[in-house]
């Protein structure tokens, strides 16, 4: 089933010019990048992202980790595109992911674990409209 997913590339990743290794890895799993952006999120907007964590312990850091630098919010086509893009990017905690996924190779830390994604089809459509207008997609 094609679907569109939401990925970023956290201020870590950036900030270690990793951006084409993981759109690398992203065309060679055969996803399309049907629409990209780099950006700074204001508190607001960070808040309002993971507005679902809020009442969670680690809320205050992941806002303010978010907030340390440029992202790069991108959305991904493709079938299971859901699926197949947290496949890649691995377990949340690198030192779980498995060996080869972006989180395993590339994440620092539980907190600077590089990248993101929708973690199902409801999420993924809310995550997508929040960063891009349905004609900015292609």
């Amino acid at each position: 089933m094609k679907e569109l997913t939401l990925g970023i590339i956290k201020p870590d990743g950036v900030r270690r010019n990793l951006i084409g290794n993981i759109f690398s890895r992203v065309e060679k799993a055969e996803l399309k990048i049907a629409a990209a952006r780099m950006l700074k999120l204001d508190r607001a907007k960070a808040e309002g992202f993971y507005a679902v964590h809020k009442a969670r312990p680690f809320f205050g850091s992941l806002v303010e980790s978010m907030m340390a630098g440029n992202i790069v919010v991108f959305v991904l086509s493709g079938d299971n595109a859901i699926t197949r893009w947290r496949e890649l990017m691995g377990a949340t905690d690198p030192s779980k992911a498995e060996k080869g996924t972006i989180r395993a190779d590339l994440a620092e830390n539980i907190e600077r674990n590089t990248v993101h994604g929708s973690d199902a089809l409801d999420t993924a459509k809310r995550e997508v409209a929040y960063f891009f207008k349905e004609d900015e997609i292609f």
